[in-house]
């Protein structure tokens, strides 16, 4: 493996990627199946044009990959369940400490939608207004009650802290998301948030993960003297307190983002909403050691990467 001080730094960003991945989003990026130790990061992003011009000496490029089965994110009055997610981008560090992330085609964030309980009943029924009234009368069956919410990454991820990875209750990371409802009266453009007006989720550390180290040959097969290497931190629960979340928009062609307010309880203050991700499972893996292969660490990482695909 690597000087110590460099695995000290791969072990700050494995353990603030893990706080990262508490948020989900809807349809799934297309992924590549990768063997063995390669297996979690078949989403990252190693053709990215920043990732591959990491030279190993100044800049080095990361993959890193984060999941969690369950969790729950609170909005106002409303409290929806999380599916399973997984959060995978690239991290170039720089000299410094410094870093930048670099999200897949398609974002950072794919995961499972889950179904509000209660349904389009509990989010905008009962209701003193007739409009509404009307609404709710015509929902007679389950298809018509059924709303399905994922969330959804939308911009990049930014504010890295690293150093508060290694520890608990310090905001690791900022990550926009908006969370999109759907149901045949909302429509299919029903949104929480928005690119122009996200929620910004700032996750941080409740628990502390367990960690472990693998080394690997670049096909991903187990090698102790393997030219890459992983880092894993298993079982860290995270949470944010601290995000507001904006009103509605689009749904039922905005005529009904009011309604959804009003139920729902937004536009939301800081310390009216949280998010909670269980067992999150992270793994940061970069080139054991890169300033040997500079200027080309990066290209190299590609090449491995591509050498797991099954």
């Amino acid at each position: 493996m690597r000087s110590g001080s460099t695995r000290a730094r791969l072990g700050l960003l494995a353990s603030f990627t893990a706080l990262a991945a508490f948020a989900s989003v809807g349809s799934a990026t297309a992924a590549t199946s990768l063997n063995g130790n390669w297996a979690p990061f078949n989403r990252c992003p190693v053709d990215d044009p920043a990732m591959l011009a990491a030279d190993g000496i100044d800049d080095t490029a990361v993959c890193v990959s984060s999941y969690s089965a369950s969790g729950s994110i609170k909005l106002g009055n409303s409290v929806v369940p999380v599916g399973a997610s997984d959060l995978q981008v690239g991290v170039i560090t720089h000299p410094g400490g410094g870093s930048t992330v670099v999200s897949p085609a398609g974002g950072a964030l794919v995961a499972d939608s889950a179904q509000i309980p209660g349904g389009l009943l509990g989010l905008m029924c009962p209701s003193g207004i007739p409009v509404i009234t009307g609404i709710c009368n015509q929902i007679t069956n389950a298809s018509l009650n059924r709303v399905t919410a994922t969330i959804e990454s939308v911009n990049n991820p930014s504010d890295f802290q690293l150093l508060a990875g290694v520890t608990t209750g310090k905001p690791i990371i900022t990550l926009p998301v908006r969370i999109h409802l759907e149901n045949p009266l909302l429509g299919d453009k029903c949104y929480i948030g928005s690119a122009s007006d996200p929620i910004l989720l700032r996750p941080q550390n409740l628990t502390r993960p367990t960690p472990g180290t693998q080394q690997f040959a670049g096909d991903g097969t187990p090698d102790p003297a393997g030219v890459m290497g992983r880092i894993s931190l298993l079982g860290a629960n995270q949470t944010d307190t601290a995000y507001a979340v904006p009103g509605a928009n689009g749904c039922g062609l905005d005529l009904l983002n009011w309604a959804v307010n009003l139920k729902t309880g937004l536009p939301s203050a800081p310390g009216n909403n949280n998010v909670v991700l269980n067992d999150a499972r992270t793994y940061v893996a970069t080139v054991n050691d890169p300033s040997s292969v500079a200027p080309d660490a990066g290209r190299l990482m590609s090449q491995y990467w591509h050498s797991a695909a099954r």
